[in-house]
């Protein structure tokens, strides 16, 4: 299907996708990054702050924003690195489609400028492939090392969810997939530890604060984020990407970030594809690659027509 291309009203350019059942997705060439995912109900699944600044130099708070060379301060660059921050291109000479039918799909591209070099010095080329079909959202990425020397990079995929309200009193918003894993606390000084819980939970009158900062390490190839408010649940399905982190900034860190909304932190979750404990090694001409799928399931926290664990091993 033809790439749709569209400028926002101060000229910044914009992709949109669509396909047959009714979804959409659109795309910012600042950042290649996903800011909208609709489904065929025309109902928004990624959460997008209503105080972001749309303005290059700063990325969006939301959606899908990519996290390279650098997750977090986990290195000596700027937080969370700089792909985010800077334009991409449409793809020139992307790598060929594999066959898909009803499938709507855009390739970026991010090369090193003298600037970045400057800060990182090394050449590199980020390729991303976004991919729309019935019902699911697949990113692609891939890093080429096209300089004359090896180095390393940690990345991430952060995908901003849209969740019912998680600050309420049981509430109905939990993380499957991460239990009994070893995770970095970043509230704790990034102190290791091992999740005790059947599943990640959120609960306002339990737990005062329940701001999360995370990274579980060696997670599974399928998590589930279930969300019986809205009887749906997110399956993220990621390879090349071996960790996960999770975030949300609750109330106190909430009403802190200039570019968020003081009751934004309710109605939103991260849940990372991520390779951040072992940093890829690329060796001149190599070229590490990612994938991301995720989907929406509907599912009735009454009936149980959705269990998780069919979820997570695929049964369903």
């Amino acid at each position: 299907m033809p790439v749709n291309m569209i400028n926002d009203a101060d000229g910044s350019p914009r992709v949109i996708l669509s396909e047959p059942t009714g979804s959409t997705a659109e795309v910012l060439l600042y950042g290649g990054q996903v800011v909208s995912w609709k489904n065929e109900r025309r109902e928004e699944l990624l959460f997008v702050t209503k105080k972001a600044l749309w303005k290059p130099s700063k990325a969006v708070r939301g959606g899908i924003p990519i996290y390279f060379p650098q997750f977090a301060n986990f290195g000596p660059l700027e937080r969370h690195g700089f792909a985010r921050n800077r334009l991409w291109s449409l793809d020139p000479s992307p790598s060929p489609l594999s066959p898909a039918n009803n499938q709507s799909t855009v390739d970026l591209i991010l090369r090193c400028t003298e600037d970045d070099l400057k800060a990182w010095p090394h050449r590199f080329e980020l390729r991303l492939r976004i991919s729309l079909s019935a019902g699911k959202l697949t990113l692609i990425p891939r890093v080429r090392n096209t300089d004359n020397k090896a180095f390393s990079f940690t990345f991430a995929l952060r995908n901003y969810f849209s969740v019912s309200d998680i600050s309420l009193i049981c509430s109905e918003v939990r993380i499957e997939g991460l239990e009994t894993l070893d995770y970095f606390d970043n509230l704790m000084q990034r102190q290791r530890y091992t999740e005790q819980a059947d599943a990640i939970t959120f609960d306002g009158e339990v737990v005062p604060s329940s701001q999360i900062d995370r990274v579980y390490l060696s997670t599974p190839t399928k998590i589930a984020i279930i969300d019986h408010e809205k009887k749906r649940t997110f399956v993220l399905r990621k390879e090349g990407m071996g960790d996960s982190a999770v975030w949300n900034p609750w109330d106190k860190k909430a009403k802190a970030l200039p570019d968020m909304g003081d009751e934004d932190f309710k109605i939103m979750l991260c849940v990372d594809s991520a390779a951040i404990e072992t940093p890829v090694t690329l060796k001149p001409l190599e070229e590490w690659k990612g994938r991301q799928e995720l989907s929406a399931v509907s599912s009735s926290y009454c009936s149980g027509q959705l269990d998780p664990r069919k979820v997570l091993h695929g049964f369903s």
